[in-house]
């Protein structure tokens, strides 16, 4: 992988951290395509973002990572809010930022998203034109998370009412009401996980908890207060505005999540792909790349043209 080079950009009134990555010496001439590699919930540019990176960089593509507004080292506050609006706005910023780079052809701008960030990827193409391709790996929507659970068939309109409960509390605490802790996503260690912890969540305590990809950045915490904004968001219902750009969803036989990636594909248009990768989890498609990146190296290849 090459050295990145440490940037910032502005998103709205923050100023977020990015890593700029050029492509790796003597690999293919892209001439100037550039892809945007933005984050799952809760994590942070080091983490599966720089996984990809490696891959794309060592094929010949430009990369942009960055942390998200509230998080990792970027700024905003409070700290560790989960905002699909301004993670949308972060992605178009962070296009914005790349056609200000003399080594970037902004008519080559893709951008993949992993995670929830596979569904502000979607979100941010349909209406941001300078988006030429978007890929996902293990998309997920927060909204339909929020409404629905992780799992397909799982409802959580009793969860979500006591959540949306707590982010009341949250915001009233602003004004010296009672203090509502931040919202630990995952077990602190593996062993503190309880016996009826579902699967799909050890699943992700098994990247995110372990020296697999433990990293101090990235804090396992979230606020109450997200909730009420991303319990109506919806990233996939304006997919077919993506068309004629094309869209690639990459997902695992065993990721809890690939029903979302199947109905993301489902509510675009042509040109349009489902790629199921055999035996992967969801979190398996944060660092279990190279079938993933081949896919999309051959997808942004082609498409970035």
């Amino acid at each position: 992988m090459s050295t990145p080079e440490k940037v910032t950009f502005p998103s709205r009134a923050y100023k977020l951290a990015g890593l700029f990555y050029p492509p790796v010496a003597g690999s293919p001439d892209r001439a100037g395509a550039s892809i945007v590699i933005a984050h799952p919930w809760t994590s942070i540019k080091e983490q599966s973002p720089a996984n990809y990176a490696r891959v794309l960089t060592q094929a010949g593509f430009t990369c942009l990572t960055y942390d998200a507004a509230y998080q990792g080292e970027s700024e905003g506050e409070p700290r560790d809010l989960e905002d699909p609006y301004q993670r949308v706005e972060d992605i178009k910023c962070a296009v914005t930022y790349l056609v200000g780079r003399k080594e970037v052809d902004s008519n080559k701008i893709g951008v993949l998203g992993i995670c929830a960030s596979g569904g502000y990827a979607p979100f941010a193409a349909q209406t941001d034109l300078r988006i030429k391709a978007v890929a996902t790996s293990a998309a997920v929507c927060v909204g339909t998370m929020a409404r629905r659970g992780f799992d397909k068939d799982s409802s959580n309109r009793e969860i979500l009412k006591t959540q949306l409960e707590a982010a009341g509390k949250d915001r009233n605490s602003d004004l010296g009401g009672e203090k509502i802790p931040a919202v630990h996503m995952l077990p602190e260690k593996p062993e503190d996980a309880p016996a009826e912890m579902p699967e799909s969540f050890r699943d992700l305590m098994s990247y995110y908890r372990t020296p697999r990809a433990f990293h101090p950045r990235a804090t396992n915490t979230t606020l109450a207060r997200g909730w009420d904004i991303m319990a109506n968001f919806d990233a996939f219902a304006h997919n077919y505005l993506i068309s004629p750009r094309p869209l690639l969803m990459i997902t695992g036989t065993k990721a809890a999540t690939k029903w979302q990636s199947e109905e993301g594909v489902q509510k675009a248009h042509d040109p349009k792909e489902l790629f199921v990768i055999d035996g992967l989890t969801h979190a398996d498609l944060y660092d279990k790349v190279d079938e993933a990146g081949a896919k999309l190296v051959d997808f942004f290849g082609k498409s970035l043209v």
